[in-house]
């Protein structure tokens, strides 16, 4: 116990030992500083005085630039007064100049508003004309006419008045002629190439064998996308190469808003796909269906002329329907009658379902069809009704993807059926015929055969 005492107290000691100088060295740096913030203080005190010692010394020269700038201010203010007085002055003579001028006008007051209007009006009207592509430089000068006939301090001139007579007599001269000049044209394919364009008065615009259509916003001809159908295009080639008399063309005299409608309206494949699947479907049935029509009617023609010629030849029967009724006929010649119609009727039982082959497809198809036009109808006004759900009944636009399946798929279904329903009418009746004549063979066979038997 008195060892480990003795440790802890030579521990405590060397510690002791060991943080002394450092609180000595902490002691000096306290001192120093304390130094330097009264060095400092000093050095302020000292700096201040001499600014105040300076300010003082220069106290005469700051009166001096106070006296200057009181005088300059009362100068400034004496030349403002003057100049507000010759503002009021010019301020009369301006409106009383103004007045002069309006009663010297007179009339011209009314000239120089209808310049106005009439460039204002011709502007609009040549923006959205054919013309402009010849003339593009006109509108250009009209704006700035116009804006001049707008201030009251700038009048027309004699020429301006006149090429402003020019321009719209041009105009009108211009919408009926056809004429020919080259200029750039974007194709349907987004490239500008130069061609010699064909201006039909102020209706259309041709090149190539096409209608081409201007933009007054960008200023440039650019070919439809979609041409309208071949019996509005069929004549352009002939009336752009004509050099004299008249060859006629289709226009469009409401300039171009027609042709664009036209060029809209949907093509044959496209009214199709939009009948969608069950439109496809009802198609396929369709192609099916006359497929079987041609192959049946091809069959039972060949078949018909080889009954009728074994009609004229009975001795010798052939690979034919009759040839093989008639060949159970002379088989069994010496059966007797009841025997023999029995022969001849199953005889006649085994050709009959081959006339009739396919045929009942063929009428299936000719009532499905228009079954499936039903079920088209019901689905595209399913999606109508959803699209209205949705998005009110505002736009048609939307409503239109439906109604346009509803309608082609029922135009689908009754196209397919009604040839359908003819074309097994005329099969079927042809099928008949050859079981007519079959039947009306082998009675006539009986009946000799009847005849044969009672004369024995």
């Amino acid at each position: 116990m008195k060892t480990r005492t003795m440790k802890f107290l030579g521990a405590v000691a060397l510690s002791m030992g060991l943080s002394a100088p450092a609180i000595a060295a902490e002691a000096v740096n306290l001192d120093e500083l304390l130094r330097q913030v009264e060095t400092g203080r000093v050095k302020d005190a000292q700096e201040a005085q001499e600014r105040l010692a300076e300010f003082r010394a220069d106290r005469s020269s700051q009166q001096q630039k106070l006296a200057n700038m009181r005088a300059e201010k009362t100068r400034q203010e004496n030349l403002s007064a003057q100049l507000e007085t010759t503002f009021e002055a010019n301020d009369v003579e301006i409106f009383e100049l103004e007045a002069a001028l309006q009663e010297r006008l007179g009339d011209l007051k009314e000239l120089f508003g209808v310049l106005q209007q009439a460039s204002g009006d011709a502007i609009g009207q040549f923006s959205n004309s054919i013309t402009q592509v010849q003339y593009p430089d006109r509108t250009a000068w009209l704006t700035e006419f116009a804006a001049k006939m707008g201030q009251t301090t700038r009048m027309a001139s004699l020429d301006e008045i006149e090429r402003l007579w020019f321009e719209i007599q041009r105009e009108m001269t211009e919408t009926g002629k056809v004429v020919e000049f080259p200029t750039t044209v974007v194709t349907s394919t987004g490239e500008e190439v130069e061609k010699t364009v064909t201006r039909i008065g102020a209706f259309n615009l041709v090149a190539d064998g096409k209608y081409l259509e201007y933009l007054p916003e960008t200023g440039r001809v650019l070919e439809l996308q979609r041409q309208p159908q071949a019996r509005y295009t069929k004549r352009l080639g002939d009336f752009e190469g004509a050099s004299s008399g008249y060859t006629p063309v289709a226009i469009d005299p409401t300039r171009g808003q027609l042709l664009g409608l036209l060029v809209q309206s949907p093509s044959l494949s496209e009214r199709i796909a939009q009948g969608k699947e069950v439109g496809w479907v009802i198609i396929v049935l369709g192609i099916i269906g006359v497929a079987i029509a041609v192959w049946r009617w091809l069959v039972l023609t060949g078949i018909g002329s080889k009954v009728r010629a074994q009609i004229k030849n009975p001795q010798n029967p052939g690979n034919n329907p009759l040839g093989r009724v008639l060949k159970v006929y002379h088989d069994h010649k010496g059966d007797d009658v009841e025997a023999l119609e029995l022969r001849l009727g199953e005889a006649i039982l085994r050709e009959t379902p081959k006339f009739q082959s396919m045929l009942p497809m063929l009428k299936i198809i000719s009532v499905v069809a228009p079954l499936l036009g039903l079920l088209g109808t019901v689905t595209g006004m399913i999606v109508t009704f959803q699209a209205i759900t949705l998005y009110g009944a505002g736009d048609p636009k939307l409503m239109a993807g439906g109604i346009s399946t509803a309608l082609m798929t029922t135009v689908l279904g009754l196209v397919v059926a009604i040839p359908t329903v003819f074309l097994h009418t005329l099969v079927s009746g042809q099928a008949r015929k050859l079981t007519q004549i079959l039947q009306e063979e082998s009675a006539g066979l009986l009946a000799e055969q009847a005849e044969a038997q009672r004369g024995a």
